[in-house]
């Protein structure tokens, strides 16, 4: 199974936050972290936004920050948002019934073992711990760059 670059980047995007923790991350800032441009991440916020994981602040000091606690989102649910299809095999989509196979086969059952066991690990570990693992990420995401006086953020 391999993610989407979307799945990749939507992780970036919220560790950044998190390590901007306190702070309205703006989207050029972390386009240049990142070397992407201001449409793609504006893409993959979107559905970040739905699922409740990152706020915007619109306006001219806006930006984005995390909706809940780095701790309280996991891998998990970013690959949730973001992954369109854990389709491992044939047998896993709705036509797969084309395989005589598809009641009795062992490969369904293993292939379902081996994803839940993915999940389970993804769902162990959260942004925080991501952060975390990199005492130097601020330095490496450029955040620790002299930055103008921080907004007072509304709620």
């Amino acid at each position: 199974m391999r993610l989407t670059r979307q799945t990749n980047y939507a992780i970036r995007i919220l560790m950044y936050c998190a390590a901007n923790e306190g702070r309205l991350s703006r989207i050029p800032d972390i386009a240049q972290a990142y070397t992407l441009s201001d449409l793609f991440l504006f893409k993959i916020l979107q559905p970040l936004v739905e699922a409740g994981l990152v706020q915007t602040v619109r306006g001219r000091s806006g930006g984005v920050r995390l909706a809940k606690p780095a701790e309280d989102i996991t891998l998990y649910d970013v690959v949730r948002v973001t992954e369109e299809n854990f389709a491992m095999a044939e047998c896993f989509e709705n036509d797969g019934s084309e395989c005589p196979l598809v009641d009795g086969c062992g490969l369904n059952e293993a292939l379902r073992k081996a994803l839940g066991a993915f999940f389970e690990v993804l769902a162990s570990y959260s942004i925080q711990d991501l952060v975390d693992a990199r005492p130097n990420m601020r330095d490496l995401l450029g955040l620790n760059l002299p930055q103008p006086a921080p907004v007072a953020l509304p709620g």
